[in-house]
């Protein structure tokens, strides 16, 4: 265990252990710690912001523990301690009003964290305000949103836990938007655009819902999201969109329905790869990435992925295809460095 892991631990294992002390007692503000927490969720009452959460888990026996919060995002995978042992684990949450899609319900004010996993163990817990962290702003839609109930799943929702200490994600995706509606709607680019910082990456994934934008307004609409966030100094990648799972006779995704060309012939994913070289804007090609691991799992294999089993739902995902997808897209901020590998979770 490194010497920082060794010193956190101490620190949590002498807070866990400290008796819960009235509030006047303080001379300065109460420790945010385990006494916020029960068995299975932690409530920190926090104003809006960015927080690093450093956790202590294990226990007496065999234990296997992950972390989620806010509108269900996954903010640590599921970590196992050995019996009697205690790993220490930290990462970076973004809190905010509405705490989910931003044209969705405020949500509960505050840090709320959920602790699951096969069998959960939380031995310590310390919240503090984040000190310059990286930021990630998602702009997209439904696929990618944080989706307030069960069986949906945005791959957004799932980047967060893929991500350590000093790196948030703050997702601001919403169902049902296209680049004309998030570009005119107050609560959507009006509201992201100025909490971009220098340096901040914004990753825009706007496609399946342009159904009927032809393809000048769809390129100018891009255009305009990269100038914005260049604007404040922040760092655009543009991302083609997931597939949708609508398969030929022949085992291959219908060029149309699938790889998203719309009703006038507008082939999104080829328009945002024009402009991402026209532009010379980082490109995370998800269509490509998500096309070949479609295709390769088969009609069968492929269901899983996306909510067909549950809705007939072939292009929204399951938690499972959300955590597969958002795995695709941690290894493409990885491989082109747009976030350094000491920020990134692999294992």
């Amino acid at each position: 265990m490194r010497r920082f892991e060794l010193a956190v631990l101490a620190a949590m294992t002498l807070t866990a252990a400290l008796p819960a002390v009235p509030a006047q007692a303080h001379a300065g503000p109460r420790p945010l710690g385990l006494d916020h927490c029960t068995a299975t969720a932690c409530h920190f009452d926090v104003p809006p912001g960015t927080y690093d959460v450093t956790v202590l888990l294990g226990g007496d026996s065999a234990s296997s523990t992950s972390v989620g919060g806010e509108t269900r995002r996954a903010l640590l995978p599921e970590t196992a301690a050995a019996p009697g042992a205690r790993t220490v684990r930290g990462f970076t949450v973004n809190v905010r009003t509405p705490e989910g899609e931003p044209t969705g319900p405020d949500g509960s004010a505050g840090l709320d964290l959920t602790i699951g996993g096969t069998a959960p163990a939380l031995a310590g817990i310390r919240v503090v305000p984040a000190r310059h962290p990286r930021q990630i702003l998602l702009v997209g839609d439904s696929t990618v949103c944080d989706q307030p109930a069960e069986p949906y799943t945005g791959w957004g929702q799932q980047l967060p836990q893929y991500l350590r200490t000093g790196v948030s994600v703050a997702n601001y995706a919403d169902s049902g938007e296209s680049t004309v509606t998030y570009l005119e709607n107050p609560q959507l680019w009006a509201t992201v655009q100025p909490l971009i910082r220098p340096g901040d990456l914004v990753l825009v994934q706007l496609a399946h819902n342009d159904k009927t934008t032809d393809e000048a307004t769809y390129r100018a609409n891009l255009e305009a999201l990269v100038a914005g966030v260049r604007e404040k100094g922040g760092r655009p990648v543009l991302v083609t969109p997931i597939v949708r799972r609508w398969f030929n006779a022949d085992g291959t995704l219908d060029n149309d329905i699938a790889l998203l060309v719309n009703g006038l012939g507008v082939n999104h994913p080829a328009v945002i790869r024009e402009v991402a070289a026209a532009e010379d804007v980082p490109l995370i090609d998800l269509t490509a990435r998500t096309k070949a691991l479609v295709e390769s799992l088969g009609v069968e294999g492929s269901k899983a992925l996306y909510l067909y089993n549950e809705k007939r739902d072939n292009t929204h995902t399951s938690v499972y295809g959300a955590t597969v997808y958002a795995g695709l897209v941690r290894d493409e901020l990885r491989a082109q460095h747009l976030v350094s590998q000491g920020r990134v979770r692999v294992g």
